[in-house]
């Protein structure tokens, strides 16, 4: 009779990440930030309005009686409506402020508040810069939604929350959005 030793190491084993587990691993994140985020990828603009309202990106800007400043930190500053209740075209909004960089006017900021609003405003945005790819796929339900349009000189980018029916957009000149994030720390998002 043969007797066969078995020898067992005491140092622990070696293991090896499978390289199936780990992209099954990256497809569940990837798919669980779907989930959790909407991704719509940018639609180019039919009718690119280089600014905004009739001003034009870099336009010198100052207090009128149009504008007042509210904010300055020396190379921006934030100006809002002295009058009115802020609209963007038809539909009321909370509020709208416009930034400059280096005295060039480069953004503006625009808030509001309601799904019956940010419908309104979704259309609006249709109707001037393009309507949105709605192909199956392309759009998934979330609590954050994200659309935007690209222009040769614009930028326009809407984020609402459905959970609490805000959103917030952004108008902003390709060129001087980089002026604005200059000297920004790289953890600043």
């Amino acid at each position: 009779m043969t007797t066969l030793l078995i020898q067992r190491s005491n140092m622990p084993r070696r293991t090896q990440t499978d390289p199936w587990l780990r992209r099954t691993a990256l497809i569940f994140a990837l798919f669980s930030l779907m989930l959790h985020n909407t991704l719509t990828f940018a639609v180019p603009m039919q009718n690119d309005p280089n600014g905004f309202e009739g001003i034009p990106w870099g336009a010198t800007f100052s207090e009128t009686d149009t504008f007042m400043k509210i904010e300055d930190t020396g190379r921006s500053q934030t100006y809002e409506l002295k009058t009115g209740t802020p609209s963007l075209g038809p539909v009321k909004v909370d509020s709208i402020r416009f930034v400059t960089s280096e005295g060039q006017f480069a953004r503006v900021t625009v808030r509001y508040q309601g799904k019956a609003t940010h419908d309104q405003i979704l259309a609006y945005l249709q109707s001037l810069f393009g309507s949105l790819d709605r192909t199956p796929g392309q759009i998934a339900s979330g609590p954050v939604k994200f659309f935007s349009w690209t222009g040769f000189e614009t930028d326009v980018n809407l984020r609402y929350e459905t959970g609490t029916d805000r959103g917030i957009i952004f108008f902003e000149s390709q060129e001087l959005r980089r002026k604005i994030t200059e000297g920004n720390s790289s953890t600043v998002f």
